[in-house]
């Protein structure tokens, strides 16, 4: 059994937002880019399938639609555990337009499990998996907190109001993956470093593809206004201020 973990190149979650260009790019100068933690999470929980001998998986492949830039991420990956990484050099502008073109190398290269992270820390569009999903025809289920394979099937547990769900699905199947289905993710060892180095990264050119979506402008978050302290005895003056300014009476 293999399984294929979706990646996303995305900005360390400390990084200080700038634009350029009368805010319609993002300014990537002296960012420090890394996985997607919930793509991180994802990687570590199929590699643990992987190391349990009570199941069938074999292999576990990172995917990343992206320029050059990205290949450190794939390196790390690889650094981690995995044993291939696949880049389609393509702009990952649109999530329709990745999703498809996961969804072409998919077709060509079959996978039995796809994992999705729920959604990138930059655009938190929660996408992506479920349209690789329908791209394939594959079942596919969100939410998800737990993987665990039994036999040819994989049982699931899913995230929904006031508790969870278990779920028993066959394969091939894409798990949009949340908080909660690894404790946290690996960090690689020096022995992993090195060995990421002999493992294959594989750039492939991309589909010929529409994308549906065009980033037109940026716009920064108003600044927080100044803390205001109010004295312990005036109570009075913390209503008025609460119904007249920060308007949540």
């Amino acid at each position: 059994m293999k399984i294929l973990v979706c990646t996303s190149n995305v900005p360390d979650t400390t990084t200080k937002v700038k634009f350029k260009e009368d805010n319609t790019l993002f300014d990537d100068s002296g960012v420090q880019w890394i996985i997607n933690p919930w793509d991180e999470l994802a990687l570590t929980r199929a590699l643990e399938l992987k190391e349990d001998a009570g199941n069938s998986v074999d292999e576990v492949s990172v995917i990343n639609v992206g320029g050059a830039q990205t290949d450190a991420t794939l390196r790390k990956a690889l650094a981690i555990g995995a044993d291939k990484a696949f880049r389609i050099d393509a702009c990952a502008a649109d999530a329709y337009y990745v999703a498809g073109q996961i969804a072409a190398y998919l077709k060509e290269n079959p996978f039995d499990i796809v994992f999705s992270g729920i959604e990138s820390s930059d655009y938190n569009g929660s996408s992506v998996g479920a349209m690789i999903a329908e791209f394939m025809n594959y079942s596919g289920v969100s939410s998800v907190t737990s993987v665990n394979i039994e036999g040819d099937d994989v049982i699931l547990y899913r995230a929904i109001p006031g508790g969870k769900q278990k779920i028993k699905a066959g394969v091939p199947l894409v798990a949009v993956v949340q908080k909660g289905i690894a404790k946290e993710p690996r960090i690689p060892a020096m022995r992993g470093i090195m060995m990421a180095r002999k493992k294959p990264l594989e750039v492939m050119p991309a589909k010929e593809m529409e994308m549906l979506t065009k980033s037109v402008k940026f716009e920064l978050p108003k600044a927080k206004g100044a803390c205001k302290m109010i004295d312990a005895g005036h109570v009075e003056q913390l209503v008025e201020l609460l119904k007249n300014e920060a308007k949540v009476l």
